[in-house]
């Protein structure tokens, strides 16, 4: 009798484990990532109903990362997942290219580019707002920061829509005389890009990473140089077409 009724008992289990009563929660990673099936969970969970194109395991600045191409409609997303933790430390999206059309009518000004960018990341501080033409398309792109992260968007200026969206974590600290100084970063930013008018230099801590962000305008382009602020090894040119 005793051994029937651990059979039946067993059974029993077994159905509630097929049925998921008991089933582990899906996305719960305590030591981190160390499969990609683990990283595809996170990203399936973060953009219901997308499909993931593509996952690559990389090194970041030292710091090994999961990076997650998706997509779901009309947008393409990006996200970053530190491996160490599961943490994602940068999501984003832009809309596909072949949706986007130049629109008619006058651009919007920049005051209203401002407000919908406030609308969309409420209490979020502007550091820098630019109006540039690429791909066919009259754009603002406005950059932001908020607690612990830094935000940067793109609006149509003609539709107004809201056409690219990204944040990612940084950790602010104070500058040190152990870095090479905003000085140096500046010199190294204009002999980099062949002169120009630097117009902000930002210290920031990226993934461990201490650097130097500095952007510059060079006729009809706007640089962001960023820049390892103990080695001065620059790290990263972005370019941009103004208007």
């Amino acid at each position: 009798m005793k051994k029937y009724r651990r059979l039946i008992t067993m059974f029993l289990i077994s159905c509630l484990l097929f049925t998921g009563i008991f089933s582990v929660p899906d996305i719960v990673f305590a030591k981190g990532i160390k499969t990609i099936s683990q990283v595809e969970k996170l990203a399936k969970k973060k953009v219901k109903g997308a499909t993931i194109i593509e996952v690559d395991k990389d090194y970041e600045k030292g710091v090994l990362v999961f990076e997650v191409h998706l997509q779901k409609g009309k947008k393409e997303y990006d996200l970053v997942y530190r491996a160490s933790d599961a943490k994602l430390i940068s999501y984003g999206w832009e809309m596909q290219p072949w949706y986007l059309k130049a629109g008619q009518g006058r651009a919007m000004s920049m005051s209203k580019c401002k407000k919908l960018a406030k609308r969309q990341v409420p209490k979020a501080k502007i550091t820098g707002i630019t109006r540039k033409y690429s791909d066919g398309i009259d754009k603002y792109k406005v950059k932001m920061k908020k607690g612990n992260k830094k935000y940067e968007l793109e609006f149509h200026a003609r539709t107004k829509k809201l056409i690219e969206y990204e944040w990612k974590y940084v950790t602010k600290t104070d500058n040190s005389t152990k870095y090479i100084g905003a000085e140096e970063a500046k010199w190294i930013a204009l002999k980099k890009i062949g002169g120009g008018t630097v117009i902000k230099v930002e210290f920031d801590m990226d993934d461990g990473v201490p650097v130097y962000e500095v952007e510059v305008i060079n006729g009809e382009y706007e640089y962001d140089v960023e820049i390892h602020a103990k080695t001065g090894t620059i790290l990263d040119v972005d370019m941009d077409h103004i208007w």
